[in-house]
Parts: structure tokens; C-alpha cells; sequence
């Protein structure tokens, strides 16, 4: 069996109690390291042991010659006098134990460590599957665009408090990226906690936000807390944030600016700490300008503004995006995984996606699910029924080429997807028709 990983150091200044202490070790599932008393070295691992049976003088000077650190030092002697005892906790032990009277609490605190030990492995083994699974790592695409807004969140994500606001269209991807900035932030072992504002009735939101007492009105039958109280020491995600009514607003300022919240129907204020990131699509400047957004209350969510690119100006990340939902997708369902024809991807990257991410995803989905042989046509797609912006649209300004394609698939949609039909109508032939769909525009 592999032995378990070092988590501390021993010191020994003394053969006294050596072999009980090494065998009550190995009992708590502790594995330690010899160190030299003469290193001058920080010290390492969650503890360190200082053998001193005989030797508690030894032991001082050793104290007295460091300087203080994090690592929690424990003396183990033989004396039981108690100016001992208190001579080495002043020159910086945690704790001495005078053996073999105490054994029993000396054996106890080892467990104690041992536990807290595995408890901060499996935290962050737990730490990183979410980081993987969440983190910047989750987000596809590789447009330069896409990768600025990503190299500022990282930056961003490394400050443990400042306020963030997303902004994007629906479907750029908010959400992923505000779980991206809490799981590689110093609050990733801490919750993350959302809501989004625009799906709770306004009479609800507040006890939502920040708890209520037992009787504060009606149906409240218990003390809830809420959910600021709840993110704790990690980061709460308010989506739609614009959409927060307007007697609630001055609320989230005050929180924000004393760090405290106070439940509906309670008294005493509570300390909170919290990173926030809020997200919308709307332009909360123009809100404030409505006179629907409190000015002051923009200003203190507005410290770091990071707006997501929509899906049309990403380039090739349709096409990188398309690719990674059929896999993911074919695996769900278990189907074959579908091959995107040059045709499926010159029409993905010429459709506008105003559901942006969202729309794609579905879009291959019902593709996948539909195709009667498992092979994505245009067609099957159903592009043509996606929301356009309005009658007849084509995006503008963009490449020529875009905008013939995207020319081409509004024909197509008009008439079913008949090809033949779609290059009567643009007055070109079949074959240069298809040649523009799988990308020769020569």
C-alpha cells in the first residue's frame, strides 16, 4: 500500500518517546519527515514535532531562534512542570505535552490534525474537478475578441473583492464566465451562489437577497437566511441585475458599501463577505437615463465592466463551438457523432445567431436528434426558423463574403431549403450556388 503523502516535520532533540510518538503518528494516519535542528529553512507541511523528552531547554532556544510562522509547532517532553510549559508557548508553541501523562490529549490532537489534513486534500482535489469543470478552461473559442475579454477576467478573478458586471447578449455566455472568475479566485473553496433577478416576483426577491425572521409577514413560519448569507465568503452572481425593482436597489448599495445586510423583519445587521458579479443585457446606462436604475447604485456595480462578444463577431468559433455540442451531445444521446459538411459550416458562420450560444446549441441538437441517417444538413438545421432581427436580415457591416452567404441561406429559407429554386432566384447556377455554401467565393 502507497504510503500517505508527508504532512509534517519532526525535530528531534531528543531519543526520548521516539518510538511511541513515530508509532501514535502512523495510528493517526500522520506521515512526518526527519528535519535537522541546525536548518534554517521555513518550515513545511501541516505541523511540526519537537522531540524534547530531557531536552526542554534545547527546545526553547530552538523556539526563541525562529521566527514566527504559520505552521503550528507542538513540543512533547517529559517534565510536567508548568513554567515549562508555558516558557515554550510564549517562545511560540502551540501546545506542550508532558508524556506519559499526556498521552491520551497529545494522541487526540494528532487525530484532530489528521483529519483536518484529509479534509484540506479532498477540499482541494474538490476544488480543482470544479475548477476544471467551471473554470476559464470550459470556455470555447478562440477569436481574439473572445480571448481579451477572458485574459481581463483572469486578471480580474485574482482580486478577491472588486465588484464585476457582465454584460453581452443573451447566449454569450455570462453565467460560464462569472463561475469562470469565482472557481480560479481566492474564494473558489467558498459557494457560489445565483439568482436571476428578472425570474422571482419583486415582493420576493428581498427575502430572497438577504433572509427574513420567523413571522415577519406571512408565511414565514421560520427564519430562512438569505442568500448573501448563504455565498458567505464566496461570490453570489446576480443575472439580469437590471431587472432588480426599484425600492430594492438602494438595499443592494447599502450591503454592498457597509459589507452587512439586515433580514426582512430583523433587527441586528449581519457581516457579510462576498465577492458580486452581476450580469445583464440591457444598457444599464440607458436605465439610469429612464430613470428605471439608480445612478449611484450603476456606479458601484460598474467597477470592472467585461461585455462577451456576440457569437456573429466570433469568427471561426461557431464552427469550434458546433463541433464540440455534436460530440457532447452525441454522447448524451448516444447516437453517432455527426461530420459537419463544408455546406453546415459556411451556413453556420453566415446565420446572425441572435440567441447567440443558446440558439447554436439547440439548433444542433434538433439537427442531430431529427437527421433521419445522422448526417447534419443545412437544411435540418432549421435556421431559417430562428428569430432573425427583422424581415429579410443580413448582417451588415461584414465581410463580403458573410454577407453572400447569409444572402443565399435567407433564400434558402424562403423557399424550404430548394436549392435549385434558391439559385433561380439569385440568378446564379446550382453548382455556384453550392460551390459559395462550401466556401469558394471565386
Amino acid at each position: 500500500m502507497a504510503k500517505p503523502e508527508p504532512e509534517g516535520q519532526v525535530v528531534q532533540l531528543s531519543d526520548s518517546f521516539a518510538e511511541s510518538v513515530e508509532s501514535l503518528l502512523s495510528g493517526a494516519g500522520l506521515a512526518t519527515t526527519a528535519r535537522d535542528p541546525a536548518d534554517p529553512s521555513p518550515l513545511g507541511g501541516e505541523f511540526c514535532l519537537v522531540l524534547a523528552g530531557g531536552a526542554e531547554p534545547d527546545a526553547a532556544e530552538w523556539l526563541a531562534a525562529r521566527s514566527p510562522g504559520s505552521v503550528p509547532i507542538y513540543v512533547v517532553g517529559a517534565s510536567t512542570d508548568h513554567r515549562v510549559a508555558s516558557g515554550l508557548v510564549r517562545r511560540g508553541a502551540r501546545d506542550y505535552f508532558s508524556l506519559p501523562g499526556d498521552l491520551d490529549v497529545f494522541r487526540r490532537t494528532m487525530e484532530r490534525i489528521g483529519r483536518q489534513a484529509a479534509a484540506a486534500r479532498a477540499a482541494d482535489g474538490f476544488a480543482t474537478a470544479e475548477r476544471v469543470a467551471n473554470g476559464f478552461e470550459a470556455i470555447v473559442g478562440e477569436s481574439d475578441s473572445l480571448r481579451q475579454v477572458i485574459g481581463d477576467a483572469r486578471r480580474v478573478a485574482n482580486i478577491r473583492d472588486v465588484t464585476v458586471l457582465l454584460g453581452g447578449e443573451t447566449g454569450t455566455g455570462k453565467e460560464l464566465l462569472a463561475r469562470a472568475i469565482h472557481y480560479h479566485s481566492p474564494r473558489s473553496r467558498a459557494p457560489f451562489v445565483e439568482i436571476n433577478c428578472a425570474a422571482i416576483p419583486g415582493n420576493l426577491l428581498e427575502s430572497e437577497l438577504f433572509g427574513h425572521e420567523k413571522g415577519s409577514f406571512t408565511g414565514a413560519v421560520a427564519a430562512k437566511p438569505g442568500l448573501f448569507e448563504l455565498a458567505d465568503g464566496g461570490t453570489i452572481f446576480l443575472d439580469e441585475v437590471g431587472s432588480l425593482p426599484l425600492d430594492l436597489q438602494p438595499k443592494l448599495l447599502r450591503a454592498l458599501e457597509s459589507r452587512e445586510i439586515r433580514r426582512v423583519g430583523g433587527q441586528l445587521a449581519k457581516r457579510i463577505d462576498v465577492r458580486l458579479i452581476g450580469a445583464t443585457h440591457a444598457d444599464l446606462g440607458q436605465a439610469v437615463a429612464n430613470g428605471t436604475f439608480r445612478e449611484d447604485l450603476y456606479y458601484r456595480l460598474n467597477v470592472v465592466h467585461l461585455v462577451l462578444p456576440p457569437l456573429r463577431d466570433r469568427g471561426e468559433d461557431v464552427v469550434i463551438l458546433a463541433e464540440r455540442f455534436a460530440a457532447q451531445l452525441a454522447a448524451q444521446h448516444q447516437i453517432p457523432k455527426p461530420k459537419l459538411t463544408l455546406e453546415v459550416k459556411a451556413g453556420l458562420r453566415a446565420h446572425p445567431w441572435p440567441g447567440n450560444i443558446r440558439e447554436l446549441r439547440n439548433a444542433i441538437e434538433r439537427a442531430m436528434v431529427l437527421a433521419p441517417d445522422g448526417a447534419i444538413e443545412l437544411a435540418g438545421l432549421l435556421l431559417s426558423r430562428a428569430p432573425r432581427q427583422e424581415a429579410g436580415y443580413l448582417p451588415f457591416p461584414a465581410p463580403l463574403g458573410t454577407i453572400i452567404r447569409a444572402a443565399i441561406l435567407e433564400t434558402l429559407a424562403r423557399v424550404d431549403g430548394n436549392k435549385s429554386e434558391a439559385a433561380r432566384r439569385l440568378g446564379i447556377s446550382r453548382p455556384r450556388l453550392q460551390r459559395i455554401l462550401d466556401g469558394d467565393l471565386d
